[in-house]
């Protein structure tokens, strides 16, 4: 008995021709490219006190430190800043942050009969 041996059969049809580092007649290679979407910066927003006639000085320290983390020092800088220029920012946070920490010291606020303001302004 012979045996012949034969070449492998080819595909029918075989398509463009792909090799290694050969992208084919289209230009186009054959592996999946997912793209990629930088990050994006989260837009932040300044905590800014506004001066009122009735807030007391020590109130305003007192809540700088206890919502904002300030020292006393830092905290008296702030407030007088907010005495003498009229406003001063006492931080600058992430929207939601911002937002939130006006709500919980203007609440304080209210609780205590003082009219303190507060406002997110974007950065």
């Amino acid at each position: 008995m012979w045996v012949v041996a034969s070449e492998p059969k080819k595909p029918q049809n075989p398509g463009p021709p792909q090799g290694p580092g050969d992208p084919g007649e289209s230009g186009q290679s054959d592996v999946d490219v997912d793209e990629r979407t930088l990050p994006t910066t989260v837009r932040r927003y300044k905590v800014v006190f506004h001066n009122d006639d009735y807030t007391t000085m020590e109130f305003v320290v007192d809540c700088l430190m206890t919502f904002f983390h300030k020292s006393e020092t830092e905290a008296t800088h702030v407030m007088l800043t907010v005495h003498r220029k009229g406003s001063a920012v006492a931080g600058i946070y992430p929207r939601e942050v911002a937002e939130t920490k006006v709500e919980q010291v203007m609440d304080h606020a209210r609780k205590y009969g003082m009219p303190l303001l507060l406002t997110a302004e974007p950065e």
